[in-house]
């Protein structure tokens, strides 16, 4: 028997190979990039430049990830494996609101996180912060109830459990009549989350959002930073446990086709360094990204067309910018997001959260800044020196001290990977278990009932393809830890506003 082939080096793939590794199976991972695994925990080519007659080089990544409180799967993987990253605590999240030359600022994070107000009336805590409240106007208070409603409804309904896309309905329909600052700040939340516009972003989507990070349980936003980049901290320590077990792994291996082979196996056609080779597997696990899974079963004629029945998630365009100064920011936390009229939606003080850029606070004084930008396609296409200045500008305007300040700055695009999060309907969305024999199937697009998102979501996705693919071996499967359950007030409301929405339904149907 052939040895399982895994197309895709990313966090789902590594997880799937290192626990078919762990039974002996000795997966070959197939990896486009040529030269580094992780997908978008990857490490990037570095940067390098020179100040004051030294020259600094700084590692890069895909961007900052947060390791939030329910990636319960993913941070028992790498304790498992011995894998310890010195996680660094968040502190706190400023929101910050532009609106002209009015630039308004609170604090929000530990707030949310540390409430004396269960969930999910949490947030009402905000309202007891007076940074928070002089955000406010009388339109704000004026729509709470609206707001309130609309929270309590997305209570009432799990898209990923019940499989309900909500065809149709997206955020901006969901906060349609909500005041404009508080439509704001959930389409910050949003944005930072689902990286698009709420036209863009669909119901099921935010929903699944809100109840995995931030709705049933004050813990849930809760989370860590890594001390380096992803790739360094987790992806090629998993790469190196994967090929101490017998693993083997091909980087700049770009699979053009998947075709069934003669015995019920599967021949996998790719490229890489120029050549074409064809690889025979057992099994295959589709470890890719939503439109490149999407491409490639369309691309192959064993599977195109049961492939063009599926929905696929979008994959969105993200654009880093990281700046260096000379000065600090004060007032403000290390991390957070902006909402308003900035360009971009979040930052990062990197300085304060990885080891290698503290070196640069030390020398100069200065900070080193991550913003996100995941904006229209007008401005995302905008050349790099146009937009550096307006994120200069933009970035002066929220932190005055750093006025004068900026000595260095990159523009990193990201191609239309970045998930946006959507459920499809039932046998539309790709599964763990696809609709070809020996062909299963992970990553955070991909459908299972769990709550999970995005790095939980791959590793959860993962274990399962991998538990799939090993009782086909009839070989043990890996245990796959539960997500933390609602506290027990937000649990219990719950039950009654999806009990409430269940009686409508069936006096509709009736």
């Amino acid at each position: 028997m052939h040895p399982p082939i895994i197309i895709g080096g990313g966090v789902a793939g590594l997880t799937a190979a290192v626990k078919l590794a762990q039974r002996g199976l000795r997966p070959l991972v197939l990896e486009a990039n040529p030269e580094w695994v992780g997908g978008r925990l990857r490490q990037t080519a570095p940067t390098e430049f020179s100040h004051n007659g030294r020259t600094w080089q700084f590692s890069q990544e895909h961007a900052v990830h947060g390791i939030w409180d329910g990636y319960v799967n993913f941070k028992a993987l790498l304790a498992e494996l011995g894998i310890q990253p010195n996680y660094v605590p968040a502190q706190d999240e400023t929101w910050i609101l532009g609106d002209g030359r009015r630039v308004g600022r609170a604090h929000i994070g530990r707030t949310i996180r540390h409430s004396l107000i269960p969930a999910p009336l949490h947030y009402m805590q905000l309202m007891f912060k007076p940074s928070f409240v002089r955000l406010l106007n009388v339109h704000d208070w004026a729509s709470l109830p609206r707001v309130a409603g609309g929270l309590f409804a997305a209570m009432s309904i799990d898209p990923l459990a019940e499989q309900n896309p909500l065809h149709g309905l997206n955020l901006a329909d969901m906060t349609s009549g909500w005041s404009p600052h508080l439509r704001a700040l959930f389409a910050g939340l949003a944005r930072n989350a689902l990286a698009a516009e709420p036209s863009q972003i669909p119901a099921a989507g935010w929903i699944a959002f809100l109840r995995f990070y931030t709705l049933l349980r004050r813990a849930a936003w809760g989370f860590d930073y890594l001390p380096a980049g992803g790739g360094t901290a987790v992806c090629e320590p998993l790469a190196a446990k994967i090929r101490d077990l017998g693993g083997q792994i091909e980087l700049g291996a770009e699979v053009q086709m998947i075709l069934q082979g003669a015995e019920g196996g599967w021949q996998v056609q790719y490229t890489q360094n120029g050549r074409s080779h064809i690889a025979p597997a057992g099994q295959l696990v589709l470890a890719i990204d939503a439109p490149s899974a999407q491409n490639l079963l369309l691309a192959s004629p064993d599977t195109a067309e049961q492939a063009a029945m599926l929905t696929f998630p979008q994959g969105i365009p993200t654009v880093i910018v990281r700046l260096w100064f000379t000065a600090t920011a004060s007032g403000v936390s290390e991390a957070g997001m902006f909402s308003g009229d900035f360009c971009f939606d979040n930052y990062f003080w990197l300085d304060q959260l990885q080891d290698e850029y503290r070196a640069w606070r030390e020398a100069t004084g200065g900070g080193v800044l991550e913003v996100h930008i995941y904006g229209t396609p007008h401005l995302l296409e905008q050349p790099d020196s146009m937009l550096i200045k307006q994120v200069v500008q933009d970035v002066t305007r929220a932190f005055p001290d750093l006025r004068g300040s900026w000595v260095q700055a990159i523009v990193q695009r990201n191609p239309a990977t970045h998930t946006l999060f959507s459920v499809g309907g039932r046998g539309v969305h790709l599964g763990i278990r696809t609709p070809w024999p020996h062909l299963y199937a992970c990553g955070d697009w991909v459908y299972h009932e769990n709550p999970a998102l995005y790095l939980e979501r791959a590793v959860t996705t993962g274990l399962a393809a991998a538990n799939a693919l090993l009782g086909e071996a009839n070989l043990a499967p890996h245990p796959i830890l539960p997500h933390p359950a609602p506290e027990r007030f937000a649990g219990w409301l719950v039950g009654r506003w999806t009990a409430v929405r269940l009686r409508k339904l069936a006096r509709k149907k009736g």
